[in-house]
């Protein structure tokens, strides 16, 4: 049986030190192939381009153009990378800046490096991740703005899509939701590409977002 493909990475950081000291950090790891480094956004975007990585670590605040501008420009036009945020920020607005611009994950720059290497492997599966430690402020934030009922997403959704995104909005992989449903990944694989063009999200967070802002979660 021929070994699984490594987890390409491009690790994108304007304090060479950090991105260096990151790009060690992964290159020890089993199964994961840091294939480039860039020090702004927009290298980033051409860095992404050329090299075509599985997953972008990007930092929020960088020269020229910042993470969020990146992690939407890559998104756009590689919708099959996942993009994992690693900031020094911790406040709110800068977490969901990130999750809504398509970003698969957000963790705090202090991260134990298993976790970090964990969550590489995560997002590539397409999972969401999120630092524990700022989970439960944002969902609190979140919950305190979610959009009234009136015109609500089930009216676009149908009740098969609404169970998945629940689930999708918890973290869950598409294997994991179509075991719980009892349908086959492939199902569940194209019951979350519906659901994201529907919409207008590219991540599992960014479905999070939109579940709990409209009162999906309850």
């Amino acid at each position: 049986m021929s070994e699984a493909r490594p987890v390409r990475v491009l690790v994108v950081d304007d304090h060479e030190v950090v991105r260096r000291g990151t790009r060690e950090l992964l290159d020890r790891a089993d199964g994961i192939d840091v294939v480039g480094e860039a020090q702004d956004g927009a290298e980033a975007l051409a860095q992404a381009r050329r090299l075509r990585p599985d997953v972008v670590l990007m930092d929020y605040s960088m020269p020229s153009v910042n993470g969020v501008e990146a992690t939407r420009a890559i998104k756009s036009e590689l919708p099959g990378t996942a993009v994992l945020a690693l900031s020094a920020y911790d406040d709110e607005p800068y977490v969901v800046a990130l999750l809504e611009a398509g970003a698969a994950g957000y963790l705090l720059k202090n991260v134990r490096g298993a976790q970090l290497i964990a969550a590489v492997r995560a997002v590539r599966e397409g999972e969401s991740v999120l630092d524990q430690a700022m989970e439960q402020t944002v969902l609190r934030r979140l919950a305190g703005r979610r959009e009234a009922p009136s015109a609500p997403p089930a009216e676009h959704l149908t009740p098969r899509e609404v169970e998945v995104l629940r689930l999708a909005a918890r973290g869950l992989s598409n294997k994991e939701i179509a075991r719980r449903l009892v349908i086959s990944p492939k199902t569940a694989a194209n019951h979350v590409e519906h659901i994201y063009a529907k919409i207008d999200a590219s991540s599992r967070a960014a479905a999070g977002l939109f579940a709990m802002q409209h009162g999906l979660l309850a």
